[in-house]
């Protein structure tokens, strides 16, 4: 019987409480996520996956982009706060 293989990501039911998992699933790039884990554990070499690795890059790249200027709106004064005496 052959050992498990170390790239093989497969989606689990224990994979629920993961906390890594949790934090992809919120930021809307899980699928392409599960997609770079599903070519890794079939070629079992990154470099047939880059465009895969490229995609999922990307959507992470854009979700951080968001949440910045999120973050920076929330931080800006409202013009009905007045300043500290």
């Amino acid at each position: 019987m052959a050992a498990p293989s170390p790239h093989d990501r497969s989606r689990k039911d224990d994979d629920e409480d993961d906390p890594v998992e949790q934090m992809i699933s919120r930021t809307g790039c899980a699928e392409l996520h599960y997609a770079v884990q599903e070519c890794m554990a079939e070629h079992q070499d990154w470099r047939t996956c880059k465009s895969q690795v490229q995609t999922f890059k990307d959507c992470m790249m854009n979700f951080q982009i968001a949440r910045k200027e999120q973050l920076m709106k929330q931080q800006q004064p409202t013009s009905t706060q007045s300043a500290p005496s």
